[in-house]
């Protein structure tokens, strides 16, 4: 339950849940506080240390703190809420409206203060410090998957300069160039040659890391029984599943399964004047790496999937494939939010019905 209270020249001050409300805008090195003194009505703004952040929480009764949703924020919140305190973390657009006048970190301070105490705000779920690792894996692998990519296609376009084609796939390439190399030999210098050996060794390097990377995301999830439970569904593999549950955080900060697509950005656009509403492609907001792995565990199911059932059937007679596809992977998306929510197996063919605990699809 909120309350709010008017003191001072215009100043809202707010207690929600009985506790103070705080603003804190973090940075590297200093952050910026904004409050108001309930028993005073002064306004605080205060700068401090990153060193004496903890220590000046420690010291205060429990209060509610906003912070914006930014890096090193979910590390933040951990370690606030191990003090007592209340965190909310807020997307930068909710806080960008109430950014008044020139963007200092004391106005960012106030605007988050504003923001974290308006009715209908939805918060970032925080994530668990087992999570937050999960997707770091997840963030190297991306890097690593893009490096080897890159590599890999400079390798090639700079045989192609010496007449060198190979067909497509990184299997053609890899099991051809040491005997185009070998080619080559009389016609390109020496040193040129050694260096694309290299090259190639870099690549390698890369896959390896890739690989060691995925052997300990398997470790992960087979710790995991959310993980576990997700993987069981058709599409949805070792990426998407750990990834899928790293993502969401607490599965029941979402009120359904359409909330929680939505917030992929896998359900339409909107756009209406006059009371008619239009429904364009999909709103692409939210983690673009997870609904990537849903897209292609999307396709794979497609593809691959000898029983698509009637749902599927009846979509691919009407829609184009892309559409399909979208479709397939929203369908995944609030599969795994019901089988994480109501902490249940995958049942294929299960029925849309009302959990016991009020939790709907």
């Amino acid at each position: 339950m909120n309350r709010i209270a008017a003191q001072g020249a215009g100043q809202i001050i707010g207690l929600i849940d009985g506790r103070q409300v705080v603003g804190l805008d973090i940075a590297k090195g200093v952050f910026q506080l904004h409050t108001v003194d309930m028993s005073t009505g002064e306004i605080v703004n205060m700068q401090l240390k990153r060193a004496k952040v903890l220590e000046h929480f420690a010291n205060r009764a429990p209060s509610l703190i906003g912070i914006e949703a930014c890096g090193g924020a979910h590390h933040w919140a951990r370690e606030l809420a191990a003090q007592g305190h209340s965190v909310r973390l807020i997307h930068a657009k909710a806080v960008r409206p109430f950014v008044a006048g020139n963007k200092t970190d004391a106005t960012d301070a106030r605007a988050i203060w504003l923001a974290v105490q308006q009715p209908g705000t939805k918060f970032v779920g925080m994530k668990t410090l087992a999570q937050q690792a999960t997707l770091v894996l997840h963030r190297q692998r991306d890097l690593l998957m893009r490096m080897k990519i890159m590599q890999t296609n400079a390798l090639r376009g700079l045989l192609y300069e010496f007449g060198a084609t190979f067909a497509r796939g990184k299997n053609a390439l890899f099991s051809e160039i040491d005997a185009t190399l070998e080619s080559l030999a009389g016609d390109i210098p020496q040193y040129v040659a050694d260096s694309l050996r290299e090259q190639v060794q870099r690549i390698k390097n890369l896959a390896a890391d890739i690989k060691a990377i995925e052997v300990r995301l398997v470790a992960v999830l087979r710790g995991d029984g959310d993980m576990k439970r997700v993987a069981a569904i058709p599409g949805v593999g070792l990426l998407t599943a750990t990834a899928a549950i790293a993502t969401m955080g607490d599965a029941t900060a979402f009120k359904s399964a359409r909330e929680f697509c939505a917030w992929l950005g896998l359900v339409p656009k909107q756009r209406g004047t006059g009371g008619k509403v239009q429904l364009l492609g999909i709103s692409k907001r939210g983690d673009t790496y997870l609904r990537t792995l849903l897209i292609h565990g999307a396709r794979s199911v497609l593809t691959h999937t000898k029983e698509p059932g009637p749902w599927l059937e009846q979509l691919k007679a009407r829609r184009p494939a892309n559409v399909v596809v979208v479709a397939q992977a929203a369908k995944m998306a609030r599969t795994i939010w019901a089988v994480t929510a109501r902490q249940q197996d995958y049942q294929r063919g299960c029925r849309n019905t009302q959990a016991a605990n009020g939790l709907s699809w």
